[in-house]
């Protein structure tokens, strides 16, 4: 079917919706509008924002700690910044933390490195073509928020992003490059030029085999299977450190710092409306759970990110991305009719609705022999129109993956479904990263802001090197000038109290969850709710 209807495809022109249009078919389609699906905070500094149930479950959890049991007079650790994550945001900032001659320290939930950015394929977005500018780089990626934004954010993002792509160049990072040696671009849903600098298909990989070579190199020290489960305060209400169980000895210990950077991440694996994720293990949304205790403002929090091509069959590889670049390489998305029913670079959050209406309402997708059903991702066209052998050199991953299961993806297409991918919202976060709560700084995919209501591909990589960057050297001459006032935890036993006495508190439900339960009766009970 999908070979019949190629030459009928390549003829065809897709008509571009309207603003109208595309505004039916998010609140039409889109999960982030289904009823139900989110609940307001009744407690706190973001009571009334309306959240994920699944997260509002979390917030309306208790502490990991009893705050009494805590001792707080002596700390394991005493640094100057503290850095909590252990990816792309965590390591540039700590990197620029301690390259202003203060003691840094990253402690991380998992391994070092173990992040949602080196599970990033398509790559990193910086306006350094020559017909392209940061000035339309900024009008892409306002547009493609919905122009909800925060338009001192937004400048940042793409007034840096040059800078940060060199600087990841210079560090060794191994970027494609055409024959002539110029960096190869490649387009994004949403984006009026080619401006998204790749690694292959494995781009957050490369960076971040960079970055934590650098991180060792400049014996920055790390302590990992350590989660943060609670920020500590000082009595003026700034931040002054964080309480951590090590995985291992289940030791709770505390580590006083005169800053400190939260980048932990997003949300993924809390698996908003039963969906399948792209993201690793360790998100579960840790950081946004501390900060709302500790009081740090939020915005954005109800807009989740699903990416149009999740993988929908084989089963083993459920939700895995698949790469936005197929489709910036001419790889169609057609239902099982063989037909086009979308315009593939539309943004991500219009993709994916259209392929949602198309399975739900139109009765076009294709099912799998589990019940799954999706559209079919053509990606032999990505080899018919660029030549033979492109796959193998611009999406050598996602061949060996797909091949490891029997199918060859330069011969056969690719069963695609929308799957939860980013956060778009998160901590209030100024051009500097610092949050509401002072001295707290907040990188990456647990902030919001820059990506309003949706994120464009290429946008995630940049930001977190962006603010990574702007957090690590501000939150390093800050640490110069503190001085702390006595440790506590009140905030915990405060926000506690406003739970139990509104009647919300789910005493079951002990929060940050660190890692996500997969007990089999509990995913069974998910997929059929």
């Amino acid at each position: 079917m999908l070979e019949a209807t190629r030459l009928l495809r390549a003829e065809e022109e897709i008509l571009k919706l309207s603003l109208k249009e595309r505004q039916e078919l998010l609140q039409s389609y889109h999960p982030d509008y289904r009823e139900g699906a989110r609940r307001k905070l009744k407690v706190g500094i973001n009571k009334g924002e309306s959240i994920p149930n699944e997260l509002a479950d979390l917030m309306e959890g208790i502490s990991r700690i009893n705050p009494e049991e805590v001792d707080l007079k002596h700390p394991k650790e005493d640094v100057d910044v503290l850095v909590i994550g252990g990816g792309g945001g965590g390591a540039s900032a700590a990197l620029f933390a301690a390259q202003e001659g203060v003691k840094t320290l990253i402690v991380t939930k998992l391994r070092f490195g173990d992040s949602n950015t080196i599970m990033a394929e398509g790559g990193i977005q910086a306006a350094v073509g020559k017909f392209d500018s940061p000035a339309l780089h900024y009008l892409d990626t306002m547009g493609g928020g919905r122009f909800e934004n925060f338009p001192n954010l937004v400048e940042a993002l793409v007034s840096d992003a040059p800078m940060i792509l060199e600087w990841l160049a210079r560090l060794g990072v191994l970027f494609d490059r055409n024959g002539d040696g110029n960096l190869l671009t490649s387009f994004a849903g949403g984006q009026c030029r080619r401006r998204v600098h790749s690694a292959a298909d494995y781009t957050g990989m490369e960076i971040m085999r960079v970055l934590r070579d650098e991180v060792y190199s400049r014996e920055i020290e790390i302590l990992e299977f350590c989660p943060a489960v609670d920020l500590v305060l000082d009595d003026n209400g700034r931040c002054a450190g964080a309480v951590f169980i090590n995985l291992d000895t289940e030791e709770r210990f505390v580590i006083r710092s005169k800053t400190v950077i939260l980048a932990t991440g997003g949300i993924g694996r809390l698996h908003i409306q039963g969906f399948p994720t792209t993201n690793h293990y360790g998100a579960t949304a840790d950081g946004l759970v501390m900060a709302n205790r500790a009081g740090a403002k939020m915005i954005f929090m109800d807009a989740i990110q699903f990416h149009p091509t999740g993988t929908a069959y084989p089963d083993q590889l459920l939700g895995l991305l698949v790469s936005e670049a197929f489709r910036g390489w001419n790889a169609h998305l057609v239902n099982r009719r063989g037909n086009r029913f979308i315009n593939e670079l539309e943004t991500r959050d219009v993709t994916s609705s259209a392929t949602i209406r198309e399975v739900a309402e139109r009765g076009n997708g294709v099912v799998t022999p589990s019940g799954m059903q999706g559209v079919w991702l053509d990606t032999p066209l990505v080899e018919i129109s660029d030549g033979k052998g492109t796959i193998h050199r611009i999406f050598p991953h996602l061949y060996h993956r797909f091949h490891s299961f029997g199918i060859d993806i330069t011969k056969e297409p690719i069963l695609v479904y929308p799957t939860q991918h980013y956060q778009n919202g998160g901590i209030w976060i100024d051009e500097y990263g610092e949050t509401t709560v002072k001295n707290l700084f907040s990188v990456g995919e647990v902030s919001g802001g820059v990506h309003g209501r949706n994120r464009l591909g290429g946008n995630s990589l940049l930001d977190i090197f962006v603010f990574g960057r702007r957090a690590g050297v501000l939150s390093a001459e800050r640490s110069k000038e503190v001085q702390r006032g006595k440790l506590t935890l009140d905030h915990i036993i405060k926000y506690e109290r406003e739970l139990e006495m509104s009647g919300v508190m789910k005493s079951e439900v002990k929060s940050p969850i660190i890692l996500p339960d997969y007990r089999y009766e509990k995913a069974l009970a998910k997929v059929h709710q």
